[in-house]
């Protein structure tokens, strides 16, 4: 049997809504500006409703936005041990978006943002200015110490040096790649099932159907653990930007 595997490719094609320039720089409204757009508003409305009026004993609502904001909040003091307190805003900034992101493509006929590299190469490279912008205010040109670790033989210098300057410019990639391929790796898994549901004999397609179901639910846990590893890895990287060298 032929099947058309055009739905589970189709579902990461960038669609130009708008054509718009601002001198050479495209800002074009595409379905992932859009889907971008609709995961901010719904993360915005929805913390708002969780949180328009706080109680002293909270309800379900408020108790889930506090023990998100509480478990990043956690997060950014365990990891950025001497300033976590005023980084909490940006990580929960920053891990909201990304899990509104990850989760408005699981809606049928919306769009994954997170599944397009460009989308968590700009969001990696600007965690990645941000903490090497950090380092130059701290440090200086004490920043360069990092490459040249304490205790390291003056004749090990020449190979140390590169191993930990290629290591340190990985990270925006390392930190864009992982995002990208988790995301894609997913909504691909559920376009295939999608598909084969709808290829399978109709005695059959319960079965297509039963996995869909449940990559969805991991898909679900996906989308939270991938916004959490982004957020400790930034903030791991604003720690070591922080940090004596």
């Amino acid at each position: 049997m032929n099947l058309d595997m055009s739905g589970p490719i189709e579902h990461f094609k960038i669609v130009i809504y708008h054509d718009l320039h601002l001198g050479p720089i495209d800002i074009s409204i595409s379905n992932s500006a859009v889907n971008m757009w609709i995961a901010v508003v719904i993360v915005i409305l929805l913390l708002y409703l969780m949180l328009k009026q706080p109680k002293l004993i909270p309800g379900p609502a408020q108790l889930l936005a506090e023990m998100l904001y509480g478990f990043i909040a956690k997060q950014a003091r365990l990891n950025i041990q001497a300033e976590g307190e005023k980084y909490i805003p940006l990580m929960f900034t920053l891990f909201s978006f990304i899990l509104g992101c990850n989760l408005v493509g699981l809606v049928p006929g919306a769009f994954t943002p997170t599944s397009q590299l460009a989308v968590t190469g700009t969001l990696a490279m600007g965690v990645f200015l941000y903490a090497t912008g950090l380092r130059f205010f701290r440090h200086g040109w004490g920043f360069f110490h990092a490459f040249a670790p304490r205790g390291v033989p003056v004749v090990m210098l020449p190979l140390m040096i590169p191993i930990e300057l290629i290591s340190f410019l990985a990270r925006p990639v390392t930190l864009a790649l992982r995002l990208f391929a988790n995301m894609t790796a997913g909504h691909m898994a559920l376009g295939v099932l999608a598909v084969l549901g709808l290829a399978a004999p109709w005695f059959i397609q319960w079965l297509p159907l039963g996995f869909t179901i449940v990559q969805i639910a991991l898909e679900i846990i996906i989308a939270f653990i991938q916004a959490y590893i982004f957020v400790v890895l930034s903030c791991v990287y604003i720690d070591d930007a922080l940090a004596d060298h």
